[in-house]
């Protein structure tokens, strides 16, 4: 089965159809449930006697366990492979999970959120270097968009499962016990579903694009060339003028998306809203974002990698620093629910953007140990970014902090007009 049509360029079809249930699936479960959970973070932690900034700094604890879960996740995908590293991921998020429905305490439910971020690392990692090396250049940011997109499913879905799931049971708790249901599904699908590792190794045979097969399981994250593997520090020694620059540019819009997801529902809480409402309009920029997802790949394969992240970045911190001035608004209300969606619109141009850079210039031979470091430094940059709303809002105020994100992201416009034409290739 070959990813190409009858000229040689590969459709989204034939993607779909080779990729889908195995490598797509689980990541769309896995954010599915996740995506109900996350609006709601906040809501939770203030129920426990969190403050604004409190809340703040527990629902960061899903970015900073994801940060901290990268290495270890590129370790384990590397030596017992990609499905079996997705099984046990699963099945430890799903006992945090059980642990964020039954925390007594602000402390054991801020350590949940970061275990179940720790466990979305071995998802993304893989997967991840999975599609890096095999998908063509011609149809990667498509590929890898899509990958994105799975995620925006969640964060589109998500959301809405929650304010059914409010409205019916009236218990925050009952969209966590969801996400509880969504990792059961998963951890079955990896493990009784065909084996995406297998599965593809005698399509690889011939194939000039990656390593000779040995007839061993293979993944993404195993080197492909015979010299001697790097480790991820040393990689990113050899790499630092790249991850210096365009990496810094990359975690930049890390941060803003990140900071979307711990702005929104902290404003729609600081503004009075309740936890339906609040789900509801993230939901609704979700839903924006989920449908520009494949636009995104389209505009980056067809005109180049900066016609999407430039819009998207521009777009984001002009919407946040345009939210700053609507906190006492009388129509504050409206003015959250427009920003969202102008939000949502940046978020979803820039679909697929960090994983095709990342692929984009990682090398040809060895990705895997760039790529860990890659996906650390962007997600540091989702890390520090709620830490950095918590410390300003405690310090000063919320709409203040939403404005230094804003000022984050036109930065980080600046940072890519200037990086991505001198590090990535056209496609």
């Amino acid at each position: 089965m070959d990813v190409t049509d009858g000229r040689g360029s590969p459709t989204a079809k034939d993607v779909l159809r080779r990729f889908g249930p195995m490598v797509y699936g689980p990541t769309v479960l896995f954010a599915l449930g996740e995506g109900a959970v996350i609006p709601l973070i906040p809501v939770i932690a203030a129920e426990l006697g969190a403050d604004v900034a409190t809340a703040a700094l527990v629902a960061s604890a899903l970015v900073v366990g994801q940060l901290c879960g990268n290495l270890p996740a590129g370790w384990a995908v590397a030596r017992i492979g990609e499905r079996l590293t997705m099984a046990i991921g699963g099945t430890v998020a799903l006992a945090s999970v059980v642990g964020l429905a039954l925390a007594p305490s602000l402390g054991l439910f801020a350590l949940a959120v970061f275990l179940i971020g720790f466990c979305a690392a071995a998802f993304g990692l893989a997967r991840h270097s999975f599609m890096t090396t095999r998908v063509p250049l011609s149809f990667r940011a498509r590929a890898l968009s899509l990958l994105g997109g799975t995620f925006r499913l969640g964060m589109f879905v998500g959301p809405f499962v929650a304010a059914g799931l409010l409205a019916v049971f009236g218990d925050e708790h009952a969209t966590i016990w969801f996400f509880a249901g969504c990792l059961v599904a998963t951890v079955l699908l990896v493990l009784l579903g065909p084996d995406p590792e297998r599965q593809f190794v005698t399509a690889e045979r011939g194939d000039a694009s990656v390593a000779e097969d040995t007839g061993e399981p293979v993944t993404g994250s195993i080197p492909l060339g015979r010299g001697r593997r790097e480790g991820v520090f040393r990689t990113m020694w050899r790499f630092r003028r790249v991850l210096s620059r365009l990496g810094l540019a990359a975690a930049s819009l890390s941060a803003v998306r990140s900071a979307r997801q711990v702005v929104l529902p902290l404003w729609g809480v600081s503004i009075g809203l309740d936890a339906q409402t609040i789900a509801l309009v993230v939901g609704v920029s979700g839903a924006i974002d989920f449908a520009l997802f494949y636009a995104s790949g389209q505009v980056m394969d067809r005109f180049g990698r900066l016609w999407a992240a430039l819009p998207a970045m521009l777009l984001m911190g002009a919407g946040f620093i345009a939210l700053a001035f609507t906190h006492d608004s009388a129509q504050s209300a409206m003015w959250f629910a427009l920003f969202a969606a102008v939000l949502g619109v940046g978020n979803g141009l820039s679909s697929g953007i960090l994983l095709t850079l990342g692929a984009d210039v990682a090398p040809k031979q060895d990705p895997a140990p760039f790529l860990g470091s890659w996906r650390t430094l962007t997600d540091a940059g989702g890390a520090v970014s709620p830490l950095l709303v918590s410390a300003i809002a405690a310090a000063s105020t919320l709409p203040v902090a939403t404005g230094v994100v804003g000022a984050i992201g036109l930065l980080g416009a600046l940072a890519f007009v200037r990086w991505v034409p001198k590090f990535v290739p056209r496609p």
